[in-house]
């Protein structure tokens, strides 16, 4: 894990060293100067003993000294610091970048492993938490064991004998530190899991707020979003609860360690072996430095504990490989849109019982138009998803141009076979940032053709900015149909071999529906063209229509054979026509 994450330091490393070498600097120095204050304290001692007047040079030679010293541990600290905050910054940027170049490779079926909320949460919160256990560790987590290991020392050599407090107390506070990190790990855990569910509810809400208020159900979201907070909340309280007992037990330490110096100064005065004053003074500093030293760890500790959390949610994502890559030696060109299905099979998941899609074999020739019917669950979108390898087949071979899909560089099997997926997305920008996703130096000429072959030139020119129009995020400020329409605009700019269409004019009326396939056909005939939909007139007049059933193919034929031969045909025929009881009469077949 510590390996993965820290491939993200990169160009911070130099802070990453500098932040402890500067705050190794200030430790030496705070520790350096009680032995000067015990040597100011020793000649103010001596002077008085021998009678003598203390002179102003003693004390503005210690003086200065100190003054000198506590400068330089400023000027180191703040150095630390500024080096600390550089290194967890860049770092985090780091990490959140290579996370979102990770998800960018991800194929559907790893997208598939992970929600949308938990993502989110992993790029925001949990990298908030790793940086700040970063900037504690290359800064406080180093200063902490310095100081104490270097004040021991320091201790043992002003009087050994006092100094074995603080090797007694110490175990004492690391038992305790152990315990509250055992206890509270497997609490954090379940933290960011609610952590995801209750991002999940806001996400939810957010993007489905019209929903919420037509259906007016802003009371049930209210209580979903609390019922989640609360259970959020319920689970950092239990364990900031038993955090909790760090300050206390610190607290008890470093008065109790203040008590047994006195005691064991008294004891040792009494037994012989006089305590000095100026002895007495530096250990009871030494021992709030090591006291100090040892609460500043424990919270340390406790943001680690935290990040710990979120570092294996962050690794999770970095390590997840995508299944389907480019192989080496790819093919860079598609010939045509000729498409063979070869005995395919698939099944989302490798644990499945059931194919999602069984033994298909199917033979689509380059310029063919192909329809797809169906009803839910059917399989249409899974079948046309290993087209431009979304998906891997799990038994079988796919091929486009007589080659496998397997081995075609994905770049240029994806621009060649243009998708337009069930759920329309458009992003912010204006209508032409939108077109240029399928071609990036689009011209103004090669935008109007197919915004005009998608039928979408008409409504476009009516808006008063035309294709410099600002389209809301997810495409909220224009209609479902015009959505759409400009999706499909977009897939033609790729100028593909292979257009899929999966159920993209069901927003669309009949007209216009039937004048986009009319131009399809008049305008792009080259082009392989799969159109899925729940709509019989949308694919009445392919070359041939695919019946699909339950995970296979369960006829294909024309319009006219299909409505012969085929019940399933028929059934959604004449239940969309409206004709069901006298078709079936005439043709003594179907059931209306």
């Amino acid at each position: 894990m510590i390996k993965t994450l820290a491939k993200s330091i990169r160009e911070y490393k130099r802070s990453s060293v500098l932040s402890p070498v500067f705050v190794s600097i200030e430790v030496v120095l705070e520790c350096l100067m009680p032995l000067v204050i015990m040597a100011f304290i020793a000649a103010i001692n001596r002077g008085g003993a021998e009678g003598e007047t203390l002179k102003m040079s003693t004390i503005w030679y210690y003086g200065g000294i100190l003054l000198a010293m506590a400068l330089l541990s400023l000027c180191t600290g703040m150095l630390s610091g500024r080096f600390a905050a550089r290194a967890s910054a860049g770092f985090a940027k780091n990490l959140r970048k290579d996370m979102y170049y990770a998800i960018q490779d991800y194929s559907f079926s790893n997208i598939d492993k992970f929600s949308t909320s938990s993502l989110v949460t992993r790029q925001t919160t949990d990298v908030t938490n790793v940086q700040m256990a970063y900037m504690m560790i290359i800064r406080v987590a180093i200063r902490c064991p310095l100081m104490l290991v270097f004040s021991l020392v320091m201790a043992f050599i002003v009087n050994p004998g006092i100094a074995w407090i603080f090797l007694a107390l110490v175990p004492v506070l690391a038992a305790v530190l152990v315990l509250v990190i055992f206890r509270t790990h497997p609490i954090f855990e379940r933290v960011f899991k609610k952590y995801d569910n209750m991002n999940r509810s806001v996400r939810e809400d957010i993007k489905g707020i019209r929903v919420v208020k037509s259906f007016v159900r802003e009371d049930f979201e209210r209580k979903k979003f609390k019922n989640a907070s609360e259970e959020v909340c319920k689970e950092f309280t239990l364990a900031e609860r038993i955090m909790a007992v760090n300050t206390p037990v610190m607290q008890f330490c470093i008065w109790l360690s203040f008590l047994l110096i006195f005691l064991m100064g008294a004891l040792l005065t009494r037994s012989g072996s006089p305590v000095q004053e100026d002895q007495l003074t530096v250990l009871i500093m030494y021992a709030s430095q090591i006291l100090s030293a040892v609460m500043q760890l424990s919270m340390v500790l406790v943001m680690i504990i935290i990040a710990r959390t979120s570092a294996e949610r962050i690794v999770e994502v970095l390590n997840e490989k995508s299944n389907i890559v480019s192989p080496e030696d790819a093919v860079k060109e598609v010939r045509d849109g000729d498409i063979v299905f070869d005995n395919v099979s698939f099944k989302y998941s490798q644990t499945a019982e059931k194919f999602a899609l069984a033994s298909v074999n199917l033979h689509i020739k380059s310029g063919q138009t192909i329809g797809i019917l169906g009803g839910t669950g059917a399989s249409k979108s899974t079948l046309v998803n290993l087209i431009p390898r979304l998906y891997d087949a799990t038994e079988g071979a796919v091929y486009v141009g007589g080659v496998d899909v397997r081995k075609y560089d994905l770049e240029t099997l994806r621009n060649k076979v243009a998708m337009v997926l069930q759920k329309n997305v458009l992003f912010s920008g204006t209508i032409k940032d939108n077109l240029r996703w399928g071609k990036e130096d689009a011209t103004d000429d090669e935008m109007l053709r197919v915004c005009k072959l998608a039928c979408a030139d008409d409504f476009i020119q009516a808006f008063p900015d035309k294709y410099d129009t600002y389209i809301e995020q997810g495409g909220t400020n224009v209609s479902g149909g015009q959505k759409q329409r400009l999706c499909i605009a977009r897939a033609l700019l790729k100028d593909p071999k292979v257009l899929i269409l999966d159920d993209s004019t069901s927003a669309v009326d009949t007209k216009t529906d039937a004048m986009i396939r009319r131009s399809f056909r008049e305008q792009i005939p080259n082009v392989t063209k799969i159109i899925i939909a729940q709509r019989v007139s949308s694919v009445q007049d392919a070359d041939q229509i695919i019946v699909m059933d339950g995970g296979r193919i369960n006829a294909i034929g024309t319009h006219e054979e299909l409505l012969a031969s085929n019940e399933i045909y028929k059934e959604v025929y004449y239940s969309q026509n409206k004709v069901g009881s006298a078709a079936p009469a005439e043709g003594g077949q179907a059931n209306a």
